[in-house]
């Protein structure tokens, strides 16, 4: 990795950097193509395209019943280990279920309840690698705020996935599909002969996935557009380079279009994380990936002239993870306004989030940090307002309610509050 200076990018490399494109817009035509024709033809649609996409010939759509085989099938061990991080991830996010509330307001009994969707489509990837922690980061949050039917699509195979398979039964799903890409979000959003339309679907995915949900939207609801994987590292000189480099080069495992930046006011700590990232990757297994990642506009290592400079390039980049290993983070962390999700210290490595900790790793990219929060039990309710008024509180404001009525030319409105006092 190259060290580059903040204050000499050029206007191409900060946009680079800040401008980045999960390659959704590329992927648009051709989403738009699949779904319209898994939304004519349905089942049909989704099996050609599963041998186009995927070369399976899917038999079963449905494979609710082999997820929970799966589970029995599965190593004792690591069927164990996948059950402690769905209590971990379960245990945070029953901490974010809401209160419904009532108070009183001179007369006036007003309040908030919250009421979960009743389906849900969970997209879980698979391809290139398999991904259980998915299935428990989608399912598990829309298990716990009560949602009345969770399904998951994810990609077919001749061999489905074991862990996958058996992390979406821990999580608690009630229906399982082999559809994966494109034709997997359509077949959620509208239905099929065998799956169920929902009402919102949620799950990181490739950019035809992105790209399917961006069509989607106007008929279901979605939690984000997310893109490849961020991270970025605010570091001080007393941070460990080598563990700085060990979690660049585990998100940039993800995808050779991770992007993955250090940024540090410390000159020599900056060369030191670049020599660690070289020493580093050829010991891991998808050398390749990584150092497709590590190679890219949107990665580096930068150094900054002070550490308030480090913190406004972190703010700007808002990075779905970032990492703070400084001796003062709880400082800096109330200085940065935008991140997806937050680890804080030498012993809190991004992988522990992505599998275990407990929060979310359904995030934002490609900046939406600044206005949007992670994958939450929050994104499976509806939130409802209700009012009581008794005849005083009522008498108490209906001059203003007629008022503001008549001078919006809504006499009906004014007149239904009227009514009321009649006779």
């Amino acid at each position: 990795m190259n060290v580059r200076a903040v204050a000499e990018l050029s206007p191409d490399e900060r946009a680079a950097l800040f401008d980045r494109d999960a390659g959704v817009a590329d992927a648009r035509e051709m989403a738009r193509e699949i779904v319209d024709r898994v939304r004519t033809e349905g089942d049909v649609a989704v099996r050609e395209y599963a041998e186009e996409f995927d070369d399976v010939s899917v038999g079963n759509i449905d494979v609710t019943d082999e997820a929970e085989r799966a589970a029995d099938r599965l190593d004792d061990r690591l069927l164990a280990h996948i059950e402690r991080a769905a209590a971990n991830v379960r245990e945070f996010h029953e901490a974010q279920l809401p209160d419904d509330w009532t108070r009183e307001f001179d007369g006036r009994e007003l309040g908030r309840r919250y009421r979960p969707l009743e389906r849900v489509g969970a997209y879980v990837p698979g391809g290139t690698a398999a991904y259980p922690s998915s299935a428990l980061m989608t399912v598990v949050p829309a298990a716990v705020a009560g949602v009345d039917h969770v399904a998951v699509a994810t990609p077919p195979a001749e061999e489905l996935n074991d862990a996958t398979l058996a992390a979406i039964h821990v999580a608690g799903a009630d229906a399982v599909y082999q559809i994966g890409g494109a034709q997997a979000v359509a077949a959620l959003a509208y239905g099929t002969e065998t799956v169920s339309r929902v009402q919102k679907i949620v799950g990181p995915g490739n950019r035809f996935v992105t790209a399917a949900k961006a069509e989607v939207r106007a008929d279901c609801e979605i939690d984000f557009l997310a893109g490849p994987s961020e991270i970025l590292v605010l570091a001080d000189g007393d941070a460990d380079p080598r563990l700085v480099a060990a979690d660049l080069i585990a998100q940039a495992e993800h995808d050779p279009n991770a992007s993955v930046v250090a940024v540090t006011p410390d000159d020599d700590l900056a060369v030191a994380i670049a020599d660690a990232c070289e020493r580093q990757v050829s010991d891991r297994e998808r050398t390749d990936v990584i150092e497709a990642a590590l190679d890219s506009d949107a990665s580096g290592v930068f150094t900054a002239r002070s550490m308030s400079e480090a913190v406004l390039f972190a703010g700007e980049y808002a990075a779905e993870h970032l990492s703070i290993q400084a001796a003062n983070d709880e400082t800096l962390l109330n200085r940065i306004g935008a991140g997806g999700s937050i680890f804080l210290g030498p012993c809190s490595p991004v992988a522990a989030g992505d599998y275990a900790a407990g929060p979310n790793h359904v995030l934002p990219t490609g900046g939406l940090a600044k206005t949007t929060g992670g994958l939450s039990v929050d994104h499976f309710l509806v939130s409802q307002t209700v009012q009581r008024l008794d005849r005083n509180a009522l008498d108490d404001i209906a001059d203003t309610v007629t008022a503001l009525a008549e001078a919006e030319g809504l006499e009906a409105h004014a007149e239904s509050v009227r009514k009321r006092f009649d006779g």
